[in-house]
């Protein structure tokens, strides 16, 4: 019975650290979404604003810890956490990529006169 405790307790104080660690991660993105430090908005890194490379690295950071923690991948084996999660983040990653490239390829040919804003 007193390894029960041990153990609620040991849970118990796992689940508050994660929590913690997501919602610190979590303040920062919302403080930097409101103040918007103007050297990271006038600073471009590879094409994309360094506010915009910050908030991606911090979301997938997150969404690492969340299944690290929730998906209790830590207590699987090194190749079973590696098939899960770097194919998760490789395939968030290159849909980023799409999604930014195409998004610019957009705004250029809008922005260029090829074709009008009639929306």
């Amino acid at each position: 019975m007193a390894q029960d405790a041990v153990h609620h307790e040991s849970a118990s104080k796992r689940i508050w650290t994660v929590f913690f660690i997501l919602s610190v991660i979590t303040i920062v993105e919302v403080f930097l979404g409101i103040v918007k430090p103007e050297f990271m908005v006038d600073t471009y890194l590879l094409r994309m604003k360094l506010l915009n490379w910050i908030f991606i690295i911090l979301t997938l950071v997150k969404a690492y810890y969340i299944v690290w923690a929730f998906m209790h991948m830590e207590h699987e084996t090194k190749g079973m956490r590696r098939a899960v999660v770097w194919t998760a983040i490789f395939l968030i990653c290159y849909l980023m990529f799409i999604l930014l490239t195409e998004g610019e390829y957009i705004f250029d040919v809008y922005h260029d006169g090829y074709q009008s804003w009639d929306f």
